[in-house]
């Protein structure tokens, strides 16, 4: 006999839904503030469809109960940074006002702090809320990156591009898809990094200084991933031993 499939996924779809909504009157809103070109109009409306697309899918994956508190938070966080991002592709052609970048970025990387407390106050911590607020976060770095980057040049992209090139290697190396330990200083460096970039991004200090914050947020993110990757690579080599010396030792008797 069948099975009767009751989960109505509509309330959860129509947040998603609204959420786009949000997003389209946002960016009407900076297009009609500053005159912002078609290369922003293209890239915020890029950025609403595919959020909404792919969050639309994950969720009727996951068939949630409900959206969730701490998700409407991070979807608010999405939608500023899809304002962000249409105002660094806009930038190309005319320099975005400063205040207007660096308070929508300030207040994106405030709520960073916001979402995951909500979660656990309320119960409602899931994968699929955690992995949403990763991505985010990921990709609030990579577009204030390529900001940065038109002042210091393209090394500069290395921050952003980190987290996704060892997501594409992982493809190729499973190990690296492993769980890691919880860690503080993993959590630190990931919330510098934005704060640092939107430092050299407000133009606040001379350029020796602004280039001295980036390199500092860089090294210390390629020292929190290689930490990482070295553990991993060791737990891989180590792990595989252990079934087979367990074999080992019923055949002997051990």
């Amino acid at each position: 006999m069948a099975l009767n499939d009751t989960y109505d996924a509509r309330p959860v779809q129509q947040e998603t839904a609204v959420g786009a909504g949000v997003q389209l009157l946002l960016l009407a809103l900076l297009g009609t503030a500053i005159g912002m070109g078609p290369a922003g109009w293209l890239t915020g409306l890029v950025f609403a469809f595919a959020t909404w697309a792919v969050l639309s899918r994950a969720l009727h994956r996951a068939r949630p109960a409900s959206f969730g508190p701490a998700n409407r938070v991070t979807l608010g966080r999405a939608i500023l940074v899809g304002a962000v991002t249409a105002l660094v592709a806009d930038s190309y052609q005319s320099s975005p006002p400063v205040t207007l970048f660096v308070g929508l970025t300030a207040v994106a990387l405030i709520l960073d702090g916001v979402d995951g407390k909500v979660a656990r106050r309320t119960g409602t911590s899931t994968p699929l809320g955690a992995r949403f607020d990763m991505e985010v976060d990921a990709f609030l770095i990579l577009v204030l990156s390529v900001y940065v980057s038109m002042a210091l040049g393209p090394w500069v992209l290395l921050i952003g591009g980190m987290r996704y090139a060892f997501v594409a290697a992982a493809r190729f190396w499973p190990w690296l898809n492993a769980p890691l330990p919880p860690s503080t200083a993993r959590k630190t460096v990931a919330a510098v990094q934005g704060v640092f970039l939107l430092v050299a991004a407000s133009d606040l200090l001379p350029p020796p200084a602004t280039a001295g914050v980036v390199l500092l947020a860089l090294g210390s993110l390629v020292w929190s991933f290689g930490r990482d990757v070295a553990w991993l690579w060791r737990t891989s080599r180590v792990l595989p031993v252990l079934p087979e010396r367990a074999r080992v030792l019923e055949r002997v008797g051990g």
